[in-house]
């Protein structure tokens, strides 16, 4: 049921993440131009990547008892809200530069709105997946 759930929000997620991302940063030519060239489907994608991605990872591979405290899966989403917001700095900056566009103030503050998005999305889909960890399932918070 919660991997259900996981999934219905990162589909939702996906599928309106242009409205979601102008409703909380809206500059109107730099709007306009992520909209333009599709950058905000790209941007929803690797935020959605990286979340599952980082997650699994810890669930899966690292599966740890030595790391199975709420503070190392802190650490991962830490990682997870940092990793993403760069990517999805570098990316429409170097679309931007390549168009003569210097949108970089704005692609800053448009990755402190993604940098909350992947938090709360890495959140969701540690909740989803969490139960079939052997030894990271309590993590970040026990049952």
């Amino acid at each position: 049921m919660f991997l259900v759930a996981g999934a219905v929000i990162t589909l939702l997620y996906l599928l309106f993440g242009t409205p979601l991302y102008e409703a909380l940063y809206y500059e109107r030519e730099f709007s306009n131009e992520m909209y333009n060239e599709n950058l905000y489907l790209t941007v929803s994608i690797v935020t959605t990547l990286v979340a599952w991605g980082f997650a699994g990872i810890y669930y899966y591979v690292v599966n740890s008892v030595s790391f199975s405290r709420w503070y190392h899966w802190l650490i991962v989403l830490i990682a997870a809200s940092v990793v993403a917001p760069l990517i999805n700095f570098v990316y429409p900056n170097s679309i931007f530069n390549g168009l003569g566009y210097d949108f970089s103030a704005q692609l800053f503050s448009f990755c402190m709105v993604d940098l909350a998005i992947e938090a709360i999305l890495f959140i969701v889909v540690s909740f989803s997946i969490r139960w079939w960890s052997s030894n990271c399932r309590h993590t970040p918070i026990p049952e």
